[in-house]
């Protein structure tokens, strides 16, 4: 299979300016670019995430204030969850319960209102959305307080992951490596998790992160990242498969939607946050 150049250029093009922006607000020496710009992902990851849901259950969409709701429900806890504690008025977990309170009220209202059989599939797409979207970005924010190399590494493995299991796949794949993304192949998958590994095997090799994490644990979080990435891909694939459309978006050439752009993120953030945590 040949490579097709030009959705290669308009792929790697996109890639490169996520990555360009992402970076920006990693490296930025406040707490507020990055903020602002995991909040505008936020938003945009939801509202992808409730069509999708929607289109799969074939569902009356939510009204306007519930999704409203929802979405400063997220945001809320994304600031206050994500915002380093001197900058931060609610740190204090009294305070924030009480700010929680006036957006819970309208979710108590949907659960009170909707018919028996509905309140479930409902709370659980709600709930989703939070512990799908919101929590690994919180997760992402807490890790660029304690280095900003870790955020830096887990954009940058996705980002080689994605484009050399594309490239090798484009050239010599054959295999097929799951129904649920029928354009996945053995041989590509496996290519840009050895590309990953070896890359951070050189990073780590021929930089000072060591004085963070030591080498072999760069090493784990590649392992880490390729792994559940792929995980995460094929997840938001089989999504769509069931809502039975192509990408979640068109916002961003070559990828679909951010939803599409960031899936396999969402999942790797909270396992490597849990291999430093615990490991």
């Amino acid at each position: 299979m040949a490579l097709n150049m030009p959705t290669f250029y308009k792929r790697t093009g996109s890639a490169i300016v996520f990555a360009a922006v992402m970076l920006t607000g990693l490296l930025w020496d406040s707490p507020w670019p990055f903020l602002a710009l995991i909040c505008i992902i936020n938003v945009l990851c939801i509202k992808e995430f409730f069509a999708l849901l929607e289109k799969m259950a074939g569902d009356e969409p939510w009204p306007v204030w519930l999704h409203v709701t929802m979405q400063l429900l997220s945001l809320f806890l994304l600031v206050a969850l994500s915002l380093p504690s001197g900058v931060n008025p609610l740190q204090q977990p009294t305070n924030l319960i009480f700010a929680l309170l006036p957006l819970a009220a309208p979710l108590l209202l949907m659960a009170a209102t909707l018919p028996v059989k509905n309140v479930l599939p409902q709370v659980l797409k709600a709930t989703g959305a939070l512990f799908y979207i919101t929590l690994p970005l919180i997760l992402l924010a807490k890790m660029r307080q304690f280095d900003v190399l870790l955020p830096m590494a887990i954009i940058a493995l996705i980002w080689i992951n994605d484009t050399m299991a594309y490239i090798v796949g484009s050239f010599i794949g054959k295999t097929p490596f799951s129904s649920i993304s029928p354009k996945k192949t053995w041989e590509g998958t496996l290519g840009g998790a050895l590309l990953c590994v070896v890359s951070m095997a050189l990073l780590g090799h021929n930089s000072e992160s060591g004085k963070v994490l030591s080498y072999t644990n760069w090493i784990c979080i590649a392992g880490i990242c390729t792994f559940f990435g792929t995980l995460g891909d094929l997840l938001e694939s089989k999504l769509k498969r069931m809502a039975n459309i192509k990408d979640s978006g068109t916002i961003m050439p070559g990828h679909g939607g951010f939803l599409d752009r960031f899936d396999s993120m969402l999942v790797a953030t909270p396992i490597v946050w849990l291999y430093i945590y615990f490991f």
